[in-house]
């Protein structure tokens, strides 16, 4: 059997011999919105929960928070719509401004902007990158009930009426992307997105979870505090193409796209496998390794404990965080990554070390990647440098009857255990 796999913006290819069973785990592909730029004008037609548009009439400054490029965000159909909108309120194109959320990711530089947004809307309006670690450009908001201290961007946070932007979809420890999410974390300070992240030690702060999620409803306190106005998001199928759009009150567009995502996005299998191939679905998912450990915390789901698991990720933008890689400069062994972790307490950057050993401990983990070797060594990745010779090895440990799992998409997959 072959099979094709994203990788970066190609694919790799790879082959089974007849006598083992493969399985491809792929939710049932959703088709796409035949017109998506009419299901984007339907959504601000009738928005959900207890906004109107009439409450930007007047306003003298709309902010509008936009993800960078690590998330497949399709703005080319989401925010045309939304700007006529807001011009059809006589709203001038000055009194806008978009905020890239970058939450603890590199600042965005200028010339970087059309990656993520349209072209005419990078020369039509003011496009700014945040930057978590500018302390002069946060402002304090106050704590949440989980003592969450609420830094986030100023300019933003003191804007007349505030929207959201993005992709409503499984998340390791939040349970999903969406909502409030872009500006509550996108657009917070390192202090803030620290505090929330060590929530993720939580036993509810998983993959799927909203309602009992505490570093999910830490992010729903925050962004009440931002007093964030309104949220435009996406419903995505495995192929990045719009299934729905909500619009209206954050909590009220999260709850009803999380529906929907669930029904995209889960799927049951009938056992663990002893071997699983996992590519977080290709660009911007295998962006960098910060964004391509998802692949392998969600393989690690529904692989048996002592199995192999080979994360297929391009990462040719590297680890994707300084700190992360500095942190990992003397660390020898998973063992010592997650001692070490747990001894110095919670901190951005190298929580993804933690993410990562916590996970890969269980398992013989191998990545195939763009990665200098060097570097995929340092970070205990077990590179590799073929991707079949890996696979033909890892065979050979199968135990008899097991199966091999494909995960194609494995950072928008909510793979479970069927009951």
């Amino acid at each position: 059997m072959n099979i094709t796999l994203p990788y970066g913006h190609s694919y790799l290819k790879a082959r089974f011999p007849d006598e083992f069973g493969v399985d491809i785990i792929e939710a049932p592909q959703t088709p796409a919105a035949a017109n998506p730029l009419d299901v984007v004008h339907a959504a601000l037609d009738d928005p959900l929960g207890e906004v109107d548009w009439s409450d930007f009439v007047g306003a003298k400054s709309v902010a509008i928070a936009v993800n960078d490029k690590t998330r497949p965000v399709p703005h080319q159909y989401l925010l045309p719509p939304l700007l006529k909108r807001l011009a059809s309120l006589g709203i001038p194109d000055q009194a806008i401004s978009f905020y890239v959320a970058v939450g603890t990711h590199p600042p965005m530089i200028p010339t970087e902007f059309p990656a993520i947004l349209p072209e005419a809307i990078v020369q039509r309006y003011r496009v700014v990158s945040h930057n978590a670690e500018d302390d002069e450009n946060l402002i304090y908001l106050g704590e949440t009930s989980r003592g969450t201290p609420v830094w986030v961007n100023r300019d933003y946070a003191q804007a007349e009426r505030k929207i959201v932007v993005g992709n409503i979809e499984p998340h390791q420890f939040v349970g999903f992307s969406g909502g409030v999410k872009s500006a509550a974390i996108g657009l917070a300070g390192l202090e803030t997105i620290n505090h929330n992240h060590a929530l993720m030690a939580h036993p509810d702060s998983k993959l799927g979870e909203y309602e009992s999620n505490p570093a999910r409803q830490d992010v729903e306190e925050i962004g009440r505090k931002i007093e964030i106005h309104m949220a435009l998001n996406a419903v995505l199928n495995q192929g990045k193409q719009i299934v729905h759009a909500l619009a209206g009150a954050p909590v009220a567009v999260i709850e009803k796209g999380i529906h929907y995502s669930r029904k995209i996005c889960q799927v049951a299998v009938p056992q663990q496998y002893g071997v699983m191939i996992s590519s977080p679905g290709g660009y911007p998912k295998d962006i960098n390794v910060y964004q391509a450990q998802k692949g392998l915390a969600h393989a690690s789901l529904v692989t048996r404990p002592g199995g192999t698991i080979i994360l297929v990720a391009a990462c040719n933008q590297g680890s994707g965080s300084s700190h992360y890689e500095e942190w990992m400069a003397d660390k020898a062994s998973y063992e010592e990554v997650i001692q070490s972790f747990q001894r110095e307490g919670f901190r951005i950057g190298p929580h993804k070390a933690y993410q990562i050993a916590r996970d890969a401990a269980q398992f013989n983990l191998m990545t195939f990647s763009e990665l200098d070797e060097k570097m995929a060594q340092k970070l205990l990745l077990n590179p590799i440098a073929d991707f079949q010779s890996a696979i033909n090895l890892a065979l050979a440990d199968l135990e008899p009857n097991e199966r091999i799992g494909i995960l194609l998409h494995a950072s928008s997959t909510i793979p479970y255990l069927k009951e």
